[in-house]
């Protein structure tokens, strides 16, 4: 799955991710592909883009990793003329037409009725939506239950300086929407940070808090009471009071890397969550790191290179 996490600051934009790459054998299992894939890409000299989630697609009956769209992307015409938005919405849309998702959902839907029938489970209803499938049932005891699934996400962090030298952050979700995370025209929008990928250990570190709190039955009655909207209103007040706006490039630098060895660490120690067990290590392996400044663009501060011996050779 990996993490890419960016820091906006006033001295410029960090990117930095890992380099694990997982996927699922023939029996459904996952496993650790490879601890050197490229997940961050320059697209042209004043943005960059991070990717996560889904490996690979297939295309003209061949699977490809999402690396070569998105090099074969950045060579295409016109690219250095764009800003970030457009590069967010044109890989958003790039990817949302190679990934028969829609097809998938599909399938998931009689996926899950042939596995209910045969856990001996009683389907009560099911309801395809727009990017997911939720459902509930009755356990064999009798009890009720409800569930949602999804197919396997694309996960795009676009982030940069357009040509009039204002900056943006923009996430990309396929199947999904496109959200800005960041604008330097948007007040107190202006600087933070933001990740794609297994997020869950930055945000119980920065938030206070990680997205699941939402099944857990205390939280789930709160939400039912008084909305969904105040409850993670009032949870804001455990996010740490982290100064973005005051941090250098290197602070931004420093944050980044170690958001991304500490879920690399937490991972090795733990196996998920006790209301959900069975995680997946997906972060491990070298952290790339780029930044962007208004003065020189794009730039590498480290990046993997091939090697053999004393022979490296870094790619383009």
């Amino acid at each position: 799955m990996s993490l890419v996490i960016n820091t906006t600051t006033p001295e410029g934009i960090v990117l930095a991710a890992d380099s694990r790459q997982t996927y699922r054998n023939l029996k459904g299992m996952a496993r650790i592909g490879s601890d050197n894939a490229l997940k961050l890409f320059q697209i042209n000299s004043r943005i960059g883009v991070g990717i996560t989630g889904l490996a690979f697609l297939e295309e003209d009956g061949v699977l490809k990793n999402l690396s070569k769209f998105i090099e074969e992307f950045k060579r295409g015409p016109g690219i250095e003329d764009m800003d970030v938005e457009d590069v967010a919405i044109e890989l958003h849309q790039l990817f949302d037409n190679k990934y028969q998702w829609e097809e998938q959902l599909d399938m998931a839907v009689e996926n899950i009725k042939n596995d209910l029938q045969m856990k001996g489970c009683e389907l009560l209803n099911i309801e395809k939506n727009p990017y997911n499938i939720t459902f509930s049932f009755k356990n064999p005891q009798g009890g009720l239950e409800e569930g949602i699934a999804g197919v396997d996400m694309i996960e795009l962090l676009v982030a940069g300086y357009n040509r009039n030298n204002s900056h943006q952050v923009y996430g990309c979700y396929i199947p999904g929407d496109i959200q800005k995370r960041r604008d330097s025209e948007d007040k107190n929008n202006e600087y933070g940070s933001s990740w794609i990928g297994q997020g869950d250990v930055v945000s119980r570190i920065v938030l206070g808090f990680d997205g699941r709190i939402s099944n857990v039955q205390f939280a789930k009655e709160a939400i039912l009471i008084q909305g969904e909207p105040i409850i993670f209103e009032e949870l804001k007040s455990l996010e740490y009071a982290i100064q973005w706006g005051t941090m250098t490039l290197q602070d931004g630098i420093d944050f980044c890397t170690l958001m991304i060895q500490t879920t690399s660490a937490m991972q090795r120690f733990s196996d998920g969550i006790n209301a959900d067990p069975g995680d997946m290590p997906g972060v491990g392996g070298p952290i790339d790191v780029a930044i962007i400044t208004p003065d020189n663009g794009f730039m590498w501060i480290n990046k993997k290179k091939l090697k053999f011996g004393e022979n490296e050779v870094e790619l383009d």
